[in-house]
């Protein structure tokens, strides 16, 4: 890190929500710009910068600041040209000239400690003298706040942020409780109130301090891992070492946000132990399990009775023969009030929608619809129905949790078909299913050997488990995905046997580099030259065609072979920086025009523009996972526009970023629900949690047309035997159990 001691000349671009700035300043002789998320200061300040120099391709050479201290001016001309700059309100040139003429360099100490001898000036009076004492106290207790907030060393944009929040309060609020920032602000996590807590002598087993690094495992558990619940031992075990104090401290903290019902217990049936909820998760298990069991109430066998030589007609038109089992299953879909189609790739999932969509066309409404917009398009695709999104189709309106279809307003349908159901989580599937009113046939499509979803729940896996919903499961493997190798070793893996590799004039490659730096520049080599070249993409279309059809997927994020240090590799060889190219940053990430990128949460104040035959569409909305990429980028304005599937354009602002992350590599939970034409995945080791079965098989499966594997045969036959999964505390299974 280095220091910029400099005097502000002027500002050059604010962004007032998060602070992003870009100054002109003076260093000694020297002008130069500054830019990072700083207080709002005034020519003729004067600040001392800490950060580093950087070469922007467009803009030359700048300061990227991550701390500032500010000084007020001291020199006359100094303080004359900030009073001037419009800095404080009731101040302008002619004013600031008076007020300097008359008071001198004792100025600066007359507005902040005796502002009632203003009225010495002719032309301001008591009024106006209140006026400029107070803007003069509200900028400086503002950029006070933010120093003072940096000094904790929470970053500059999240300090702006807190700041904003808690206006003149700020300082008063962390001291007094630095632990309510969790629960006021989003992007405060307990680790950053905790290193101010502890600084400001706040002890360590103060309840406030427990309370909320419970809340905050709580939070972790499910975000992180996918429990709706944890042991209450686990917890208080988990709280403890966090917090460095004894177990018998923190039944307290647990009981206080127990008895406010921001956490919910429950006891064990077959023990005294109690599992530990955070409420909205408890309320989400017992309304899907409640609103299942409606579904399946609500409609009786015999609905079809024709169905047998409904499904007839459809073989003789389409040249196929249904299995006794598959016949069977479709007669069930058509008279069950929920039922579920599982199976891995190649065995005809899409086959039974087809014919089940042929059987409801003529008299019933059908929706279809999958958690992300790829899968969806996908589904349309194979069905050649429209198909939208989960949040689409309850037509989202913009504020988080509100759907305009619910209980109150449901789907107007027979049949809902939803695909990809692995992926959908419990939330998710709470808010589809209070829009399905009894009645509604709803039919959940998906592979419950790939890994759940990502957020809290595993649905899928839970409906199946309980033995209570209808359901069928394939396991041949059809005509159509004999010859596909990436189809057939997906099915070896999940039986737990060693994939075929590099059987020549195939669609599954493998090659073999020991050394992590070997692989990771083979991955490079592959995704640039060699693949593209393969598969007859000319040079001019190479880089443009790989983004979008070739997705590098690994297990981890960190590590030579990691999501980021790939991503960082692959966004130098398919899109360098030039000149001509422009690009922004956020934190370490470098944006450029072109760039393929995801959406790492949800974000439902994004507004999206799509442009139809109609002309332009509005709507609310990115969700985490969506994948797109840079159509224009504006450092002056610290801008991104990005298109997303279905053509949908969004505007990011600084304060956006932090939500987007380069996609050219992607884990390979972020990748479910989405089909890539070709896959390359790292098989070069990493810690065993990571490297499952079932990870493997999710990886192989996002394939359409090609995969190659990059690594050792160790690492691949140690995947295919850790067949280890990762429970998930969950009680929905239960639940569906209980009548």
């Amino acid at each position: 890190m280095e220091s910029l001691e400099a005097v502000i000349l002027g500002t050059i671009f604010r962004n007032p929500e998060n602070g992003y700035s870009v100054l002109s300043v003076r260093a000694g002789r020297n002008e130069c710009a500054v830019v990072g998320a700083l207080p709002e200061l005034n020519p003729g300040e004067q600040a001392v910068f800490t950060g580093s120099w950087v070469e922007h391709p467009s803009y030359g050479r700048q300061f990227k600041c991550a701390s500032c201290e500010v000084r007020l001016p001291t020199t006359l001309l100094g303080i004359e040209r900030y009073l001037a700059g419009g800095a404080v309100r009731g101040v302008g040139p002619s004013t600031a000239r008076l007020i300097v003429e008359h008071f001198g360099e004792e100025t600066m100490a007359i507005l902040a400690d005796y502002p009632h001898r203003l009225t010495e000036i002719p032309g301001i009076g008591p009024k106006r003298a209140r006026m400029i004492a107070e803007s003069f106290a509200e900028q400086q207790g503002t950029r006070q706040a933010i120093i003072f907030l940096q000094s904790y060393g929470i970053p500059a944009p999240l300090a702006v942020k807190i700041s904003q929040h808690y206006g003149d309060r700020t300082r008063e609020v962390v001291q007094r409780n630095p632990y309510q920032l969790c629960d006021d602000l989003e992007g405060v996590g307990f680790r950053t109130a905790d290193r101010i807590g502890l600084s400001l002598g706040i002890a360590p087993d103060g309840e406030e301090r427990i309370g909320c690094a419970l809340k905050y495992l709580m939070e972790e558990a499910a975000a992180g891992l996918g429990h709706c619940y944890l042991p209450e031992e686990e917890l208080i075990g988990q709280a403890a070492a966090l917090l460095q104090v004894s177990a018998e401290k923190c039944a307290p903290a647990l009981t206080r946000l127990l008895f406010s019902r921001e956490l919910v217990a429950e006891t064990e049936e077959e023990s005294s132990s109690r599992r530990i909820y955070l409420a909205r998760y408890y309320r989400a298990e017992a309304e899907v399990a409640l609103r299942i069991h409606e579904l399946m109430a609500a409609v009786h066998p015999g609905a079809y009775p024709q169905a047998g030589k409904a499904i007839s007609r459809f073989e003789r038109e389409h040249g196929i023969t249904f299995s006794p089992r598959q016949r069977e299953a479709i007669v069930q879909a058509l008279e069950t009030g929920v039922f579920v189609i599982t199976g891995g790739p190649g065995t005809g999932k899409t086959t039974i929608i087809n014919c089940i969509l042929s059987l409801l066309s003529e008299e019933n409404e059908t929706l279809l619809c999958a958690p992300t917009g790829r899968a969806a398009k996908r589904m349309a695709e194979a069905t050649g129905a429209e198909a939208r999104t989960i949040h689409r189709l309850l037509e989202f309106s913009g504020e988080e949790g509100a759907f305009a279809r619910g209980v109150e307003n449901p789907l107007e349908a027979d049949c809902v078909i939803a695909d990809e159901a692995s992926m959908i989580d419990l939330s998710l599937m709470r808010a589809l299913l209070r829009a399905v009113a009894p009645g509604t046939r709803l039919i959940l499509v998906g592979d419950a050997d790939q890994l759940p979803s990502v957020g809290a729940g595993n649905v899928l896996g839970d409906i199946l488990e309980s033995g209570r919903v209808p359901c069928v499961r394939l396991t041949d493997i059809f005509r159509q995905g004999e010859q596909s190798r990436i189809v057939l070793n997906a099915h070896l893996i999940n039986q737990g046997k060693m994939p075929l590799l590099n059987e020549k004039g195939t669609d599954f490659f493998f090659e073999r580099k020991p050394l992590l730096r070997e692989a990771a520049s083979a991955i490079v080599a592959l995704a640039r030259d060699r693949l593209p070249g393969y598969l007859g993409y000319s040079p001019r279309e190479a880089a443009f065609l790989s983004a979008r059809n070739i997705q590098v997927l690994a297990p981890s994020k960190k590590g030579e072979c990691g999501v980021l240090n790939l991503n960082l590799l692959l966004q130098e060889a398919l899109n360098p920086a030039s000149r001509s190219s422009p690009e922004i940053s956020w934190g370490e990430t470098v944006f450029r025009l072109g760039d393929k990128v995801i959406q790492t949460r949800n974000n439902y104040d994004l507004i999206w523009h799509k442009k139809t035959a109609s002309g332009w569409e509005d709507g609310s909305g990115v969700f985490n996972g969506d994948i797109g990429f840079v159509i224009q980028a504006d450092p002056g304005e610290h801008s991104l526009t990005v298109r997303f599937d279905e053509n949908r354009e969004v505007l990011y602002e600084s304060g956006d970023l932090e939500d987007l992350s380069l996609a050219y590599c992607l884990s390979v939970h972020k990748s479910q629900g989405s089909e890539f034409p070709v896959v390359i995945l790292p098989v070069t080791g990493g810690p065993s949690m990571l490297l499952t079965r079932n990870l493997f098989y999710t990886a192989l499966t996002r394939a359409k047309n090609l995969v190659v594997l990059v690594g050792t045969e160790g690492v691949i036959q140690a995947m295919v035997e850790n067949d280890h999964e990762a429970r998930r505390y969950t009680t929905l299974t239960r639940r569906l159990r209980e009548e």
